[in-house]
C-alpha cells in the first residue's frame, strides 16, 4: 500500500481508497507546562533514588545492614546449637538414670535371690510403698553426737566443749604479773 496526499492507494490497479486524515489535538500552554513540571518532578525523584542507591553512604548503609543480618543469623544458629545440646544432654541423663535404676534393680534382685531374701529392697518396691512426707523409723530416733571425751571426773570439760584444752589459769596470771610490773 502506498500513501498519497489524498488517500490510501492499493497496489491493485484501479482501486483507490480515500480516508479522512486525523487531526492532531491542539495543546494549550497550561497542559505543556503541567506536563513538563510532572516530568521534571519524576526525573528529580528518579535521580534522587538512583543517587541515594549509588552514593557512599547508601553503600555503607547496605553493608552495615548485610553485616547485621549475618550477625543475627549466627546468633540464631548459636541459640539453636545451645538448645540442641541441652536437649541431647537431658535425653542422655534420662537414659543414664534409667540404666542406673536397671542396674540397681538387677543387683537387688540378685542379692535377694543369693542372700535368701535378706538383701536390699529394689527401687520398684521403694517407689510404691513409701510416703515422701513420712520420716523413716531408722531416722526418727536420730540424736546429736554425744561428748565421749575421756574425763577423769564428771566436772571436767569434755573434748566437744569449746573450752577444752585451753588453760585459763595461765591467761589469768599474765595480767596480774603485768599489773605488778
Amino acid at each position: 500500500m502506498a500513501v498519497g496526499a489524498f488517500g490510501v492507494y492499493s497496489l491493485l490497479p484501479f482501486k483507490r481508497y480515500e480516508e479522512a486524515f486525523v487531526e492532531a489535538p491542539v495543546l494549550s500552554m497550561e497542559l505543556l507546562v503541567l506536563g513538563g513540571l510532572a516530568i521534571a518532578i519524576a526525573s528529580l525523584m528518579l535521580g534522587w533514588a538512583l543517587g541515594r542507591g549509588t552514593s557512599a553512604s547508601g553503600q555503607k548503609y547496605r553493608e552495615v545492614e548485610r553485616e547485621l543480618d549475618q550477625v543475627l543469623q549466627k546468633q540464631k544458629a548459636y541459640e539453636d546449637d545451645v538448645v540442641e545440646h541441652f536437649s541431647e544432654t537431658a535425653r542422655l541423663l534420662n537414659n543414664l538414670t534409667e540404666s542406673y535404676r536397671d542396674v540397681h534393680n538387677h543387683l537387688a534382685q540378685g542379692a535377694g535371690n543369693l542372700c535368701q531374701g535378706k538383701g536390699p529392697v529394689s527401687l520398684e518396691h521403694l517407689d510404691s510403698e513409701a510416703d515422701p512426707a513420712e520420716i523413716p523409723a531408722n531416722l526418727a530416733a536420730v540424736q546429736p553426737p554425744l561428748d565421749y571425751a575421756p574425763k577423769s571426773s564428771p566436772d571436767e570439760k569434755g573434748m566437744l566443749n569449746e573450752e577444752f584444752g585451753l588453760e585459763r589459769n595461765a591467761r589469768a596470771e599474765v595480767p596480774e604479773e603485768a599489773a605488778k610490773a
